[in-house]
């Protein structure tokens, strides 16, 4: 990603059809916590200040980018916000299917009673 042979665009789409989709596979049964929410964001600014690289300041001195140079450049996109969007889809696709198959019978599922009381033998 920090290669000069290859362009911000070429990197851009690497970005957006191979470490995307592998960093959110299976987000569709993640819980995430604001920890796992944080890493996310992390990784994600991490590769994208690898591909637009260090911007030069007035003065004539090199620097990262920060956050909200970021946000314009690649428009506000959120790896987060995309995790939960495709939960909430993958929510649709469950309650659209027939009452009688696995899915939906786990979504709707109510427990007969209680757990017991402390750790479990």
């Amino acid at each position: 990603m920090k290669s000069r042979a290859v362009n911000r665009s070429s990197k851009l789409k690497i970005y957006t059809t191979l470490i995307g989709p592998i960093v959110t596979y299976g987000c569709e049964a993640w819980t995430l916590t604001g920890r796992n929410e944080q890493q996310l964001r992390i990784f994600e600014r991490k590769i994208l200040r690898k591909i637009f690289g260090q911007v030069q300041d007035e003065n004539g001195i090199w620097r990262i980018r920060k956050d909200h140079e970021m946000n314009e450049l690649i428009g506000n996109a959120d790896v987060v916000r995309v995790t939960k969007s495709r939960r909430m889809t993958w929510l649709g696709h469950v309650m659209r299917i027939d009452g009688g198959r696995m899915p939906r019978r786990i979504l709707e599922w109510k427990p007969m009673s209680r757990r017991i009381r402390g750790r479990p033998s």
